[in-house]
C-alpha cells in the first residue's frame, strides 16, 4: 500500500478506480483490507464507476502504530482523512465510515463541511451520541498476556477480532483509551450534506439507525435486516442501499 505523512505519522491507503471519489474509513481493530477489500466493497464500487480511496487509520493495518493514547481520538483521525484528500489532490469526496469510522466521518464532516459531498454513517446509529461504555475492560483485554486471561465476554470478542486481524494490540489499547470527544445531537443537527445511516437490525453496539437519522436534517435511515455489528459489513442489501443513495444524492 502507498503511504504518506500526516503531520509526521505514516498513513497507508488504497486508491483504485476512476470517477467520483469516495473515501472509506474502517472500524476499530479492522483495516482497509478487512473492512473494505475482503468484503467486496472496493471491487463493487470500482465496478460502479467510482474512484475508491480507503485509509488505514493510525494504529491499524499498515499505518504507523502509536502506543500513546494522546495521539488518537476522533478529531485527530479525521484530520488524517482530510490530509489524505489533500495528498491526493481531492477537493471533495463522498465519505463512508463503519463503526469507529462513522465517528471519524462525522468529525470530518463537521470540521470540513466543504470536503464532504455526502456521508454514510454505517454500523453506528443512536449510540454515536452516547458515551462509549466499557472501554477500560476492552483495553485491559487487549493488553492481557493471552485471550485465555480475559473473562469479560464483550472484551474477549474485541480481543479475538484484534488477533484475527493480526493487529498491534498495544496500539489498539492506546486508541481505545484515547479521549472520547463527544458528538452531540446539536452538532450533528448542523450537518448540511446528504447523510445515510445504515445499521444492522440486530446491532446492539451501534444502536438504531433511525435514532441517529432523526437528529440530522434530511438524513435517511436504512436497516440492514437480520445482521449484527460484525455481519452487516458485507451485506448485499447494505451495498445496494449505499449505491442507490450515492446515485440520488445532490
Amino acid at each position: 500500500m502507498p503511504n504518506f505523512s500526516s503531520d509526521g505519522v505514516e498513513i497507508a491507503y488504497l486508491d483504485e478506480g476512476t470517477g467520483d471519489p469516495i473515501l472509506l474509513i474502517h472500524g476499530f481493530a479492522s483495516s482497509a483490507q478487512v473492512n473494505w477489500v475482503d468484503t467486496g466493497w472496493v471491487r463493487d464500487l470500482v465496478r460502479a464507476g467510482r474512484r475508491v480511496i480507503a485509509i488505514d487509520n493510525r494504529g491499524h493495518g499498515q499505518s504507523e502504530k502509536l502506543h500513546d493514547s494522546s495521539r488518537y481520538g476522533g478529531p485527530v483521525m479525521a484530520e488524517d482523512a482530510r490530509r489524505l484528500l489533500d495528498h491526493l489532490g481531492i477537493s471533495r469526496a463522498d465519505v463512508m465510515g463503519y463503526s469507529m469510522g462513522a465517528r471519524i466521518t462525522a468529525f470530518l464532516a463537521l470540521a470540513h463541511p466543504m470536503r464532504v459531498r455526502s456521508a454514510v454513517f454505517a454500523g453506528l446509529g443512536g449510540n454515536m451520541v452516547r458515551p462509549m461504555a466499557g472501554t477500560g475492560p476492552i483495553a485491559a483485554a487487549l493488553e492481557a498476556p493471552s485471550i485465555d486471561d480475559v473473562a469479560n465476554a464483550t472484551a474477549r470478542t474485541f480481543r479475538a477480532f484484534a488477533e484475527q486481524t493480526k493487529s498491534d494490540l498495544k496500539a489498539l489499547a492506546a486508541c481505545i483509551r484515547s479521549s472520547r470527544d463527544p458528538l452531540t445531537p446539536e452538532a450533528l443537527g448542523t450537518l448540511k450534506c446528504p447523510v445515510l445511516v445504515a445499521v444492522g437490525s440486530d446491532d446492539v453496539i451501534g444502536g438504531k439507525a433511525e435514532a441517529l437519522a432523526k437528529l440530522i436534517p434530511g438524513a435517511e435511515a436504512f436497516v440492514i435486516e437480520g445482521r449484527d455489528h460484525m455481519k452487516a459489513v458485507g451485506d448485499r442489501s447494505y451495498k445496494d442501499a449505499v449505491t442507490a443513495f450515492l446515485a440520488r444524492r445532490a
